[in-house]
């Protein structure tokens, strides 16, 4: 079944890893039917009106059809690497939240991504138009139990870091994280479930000086894993 991606830097990116079926251009651009008479991708020249018929993202002029995204497995993400880290997204519902954590994931080399089946958000157009085109390079595992994939994580050498604000949580540049690490980021507003939390190893927060009192989960996830990288380096 196709889906559809939309923005330049996102339809680059599904070209390239020949997920595009079709390429929908609102006018003559040389790059992109350049790239589509390189890859034999059939494409068309529609008008603005179609184009918004077929997409509500800001789509910059070119829509590309294209494969269902494929999951992996989470033995494709785990790696005995002792400096692993890989990202767990508990519930997560937010598209443009999980599309900047994939861009940020792609940019630090994170070995990969969990999220639930169920109650959270998917790959969808949202995810790959917010993401820039990093989703076609960062490993998205989708797992039917989170709570029974961390006993797995265990098993395999992996602690889990939780990121919560509780009695127990430390400033997240107090941990030391020279170890294997999965980075358990809650939902908008709920944060992690009950269950979830009590299987971390390690929970951590963000000090917060301001009157505000919670970031953004794509921005706090993005300053943990800064330090986790920066630490593991």
């Amino acid at each position: 079944m196709n889906k559809i991606v939309c923005g330049k830097n996102a339809v680059r990116e599904a070209i390239v890893s020949s997920r595009v079926n079709k390429l929908y251009l609102q006018a003559f651009n040389d790059e992109f039917i350049n790239l589509a008479k390189k890859y034999s991708i059939d494409y068309q020249i529609i008008g603005k009106d179609k184009m918004e018929q077929m997409t509500t993202e800001n789509h910059q002029g070119i829509i590309a059809l294209v494969k269902d995204y494929q999951y992996y497995n989470l033995e494709q993400i785990m790696n005995t690497n002792k400096h692993s880290l890989i990202v767990i997204l508990d519930g997560l519902k937010d598209p443009h939240n999980l599309g900047a954590i994939i861009r940020t994931c792609e940019a630090t080399k994170v070995d990969g991504v969990i999220i639930p089946k169920n109650r959270s958000v998917r790959i969808n157009e949202t995810v790959s138009k917010v993401s820039t085109g990093a989703i076609e390079y960062v490993k998205v595992c989708e797992v039917t139990n989170i709570s029974q994939t961390i006993d797995k994580l265990k098993k395999n050498g992996y602690w889990i870091v939780g990121a919560e604000h509780e009695a127990r949580s430390q400033n997240y540049w107090d941990l030391n994280y020279d170890m294997p690490i999965a980075l358990v980021i809650g939902s908008e507003g709920e944060g992690i479930s009950r269950l979830i939390k009590e299987k971390c190893d390690f929970l951590i927060d963000i000090p917060m000086e301001g009157q505000i009192n919670s970031l953004n989960a794509s921005v706090s996830t993005a300053i943990i894993i800064y330090e986790i990288k920066r630490q593991q380096r």
